[in-house]
């Protein structure tokens, strides 16, 4: 009798304390802007936009960064704040680009990503006004799945001649 009562009680409160106990752990995990303390918005607001539409672990990972902030060295609160504002610029399709970019760069052996970082270097080095043009460029259609493709040509210009007489180009 006593054990029938019991299981009674358990099964009619259950799913009364379930949905409040699982809403706090969404919350917490996952809070909205609102929900940001002052010092995480201001540190946070080149996400501010974007940020209801993010998923919680990824909501983790920029709150850590923003308890972290006032503890960096001025030009890392910098480049954190420059890193943001790109992010936020990014359209879903380009964020989803980026991501999976990422992915595959840190799945490099050393030495490939030794050379992906001085090709970086190189990109860097060149003037303003060459890497608006690189970047107006249209990047090459994806290549068909299981293909691989070459590694792209190096950042320099062209000896001599139009584009199209550069081989590298006309791939």
């Amino acid at each position: 009798m006593i054990r029938t009562a019991l299981l009674f009680l358990v099964l009619v409160l259950a799913p009364a304390l379930i949905p409040s106990a699982a809403h706090a752990q969404i919350a917490l995990g996952s809070p909205s802007w609102s929900q940001l303390t002052p010092q995480e918005k201001q540190v946070l607001a080149p996400l501010a936009s974007d940020w209801n539409n993010l998923d919680a672990q990824r909501k983790q990972k920029w709150r850590g960064i923003a308890q972290r902030y006032p503890k960096m060295a001025p030009d890392e609160q910098q480049r954190i704040q420059q890193q943001m504002k790109s992010w936020a610029e990014l359209t879903p399709q380009q964020r989803q680009v980026a991501r999976e970019q990422y992915k595959s760069l840190r799945q490099l052996p050393p030495e490939k990503k030794d050379e992906v970082r001085q090709r970086w270097q190189e990109y860097q080095s060149l003037p303003p006004e060459q890497k608006r043009e690189l970047a107006t460029r249209s990047a090459p259609p994806p290549a068909p799945a299981g293909v691989k493709r070459s590694p792209a040509p190096a950042l320099t210009p062209p000896a001599q001649g139009p584009a199209t007489s550069d081989p590298a180009r006309s791939r």
